[in-house]
């Protein structure tokens, strides 16, 4: 998969790429990343990319020419991918999203700064945009490396193993994950739950789609009208609202 990514400062994903997973899928000719600087298609002797906004107002906006010209010197006129531009404005990026972006073999991503993009770069040029939440960063960098993570990951063998990416939290089922352990069974007097020191299959399925439940009503219950949940996780459900005057993980089940 290859990510071709248009920012004012490109040497902000360099380190990022150099470590980890994502160095390995790199290395590995799994995932490609190509960084552009807008700033070398600007025009003028100064390679000036924003200017003040029409009708006033404070700072300044990312003007269309050298965005235009940078995007299309690479990907062509138009695009022959799409071209995510990352915006506190956009639809707010999920695993869903991260899902299906990961079908495509080839993506762009589009960097702000300053005070956002000249409106004809969204409505021409830009073919989705996204945001990663509800707050305003100083530029578009991390959005795209959250992005790029995200989608990278949900590729054939950038894991290694693709099973690793079944449950984790948001992915199949929307819940959120279970809690899991490892080796100690016991540190500092704090035990691992009896259930998944035993080799019962059934009881440990049971008891992680339980906790699931329960860690979704407690940090994310937002998430549970969007669930298709079955009547067994209804039951258990209004069970534990109804044993706890409060929302809390179940100790009984720990």
């Amino acid at each position: 998969m290859r990510f071709d990514v248009f920012s004012l400062f490109p040497e902000v994903f360099q380190p990022y790429l150099e470590i980890s997973i994502l160095k390995r899928a790199i290395a590995n000719g799994l995932i490609e990343v190509h960084t552009h600087n807008i700033r070398d298609w600007a025009s003028d002797k100064h390679h000036t990319t924003d200017d003040t906004p029409y009708g006033g107002g404070g700072g300044m906006v990312m003007k269309p020419e050298p965005v235009f010209a940078a995007v299309e010197g690479v990907l062509g006129t138009p695009p022959d991918c799409p071209l995510i531009m990352l915006s506190p404005q956009g639809e707010l990026f999920n695993q869903s999203i991260a899902r299906e972006l990961a079908g495509y073999d080839h993506l762009a991503l589009l960097c702000g700064r300053y005070e956002g993009f000249d409106e004809r770069i969204r409505e021409h040029l830009a073919s989705r945009v996204i945001s990663i939440g509800d707050y305003v960063l100083t530029g578009g960098e991390l959005p795209a490396l959250i992005v790029m993570d995200a989608v990278a990951r949900l590729r054939p063998g950038v894991l290694g193993d693709r099973e690793a990416t079944d449950d984790d939290s948001f992915s199949t089922d929307g819940l959120l994950e279970y809690p899991q352990w490892t080796k100690p069974a016991e540190f500092r007097g704090w035990s691992v739950p009896e259930v998944m020191q035993q080799g019962n299959l059934g009881e440990q399925l049971k008891w992680k789609r339980q906790q699931s439940l329960l860690r979704t009503l407690k940090w994310r219950p937002d998430l549970l009208e969007r669930v298709d949940l079955s009547e067994k996780d209804h039951k258990f459900l209004r069970q534990h609202i109804e044993e706890n005057n409060d929302i809390k993980e179940d100790d009984s089940l720990m």
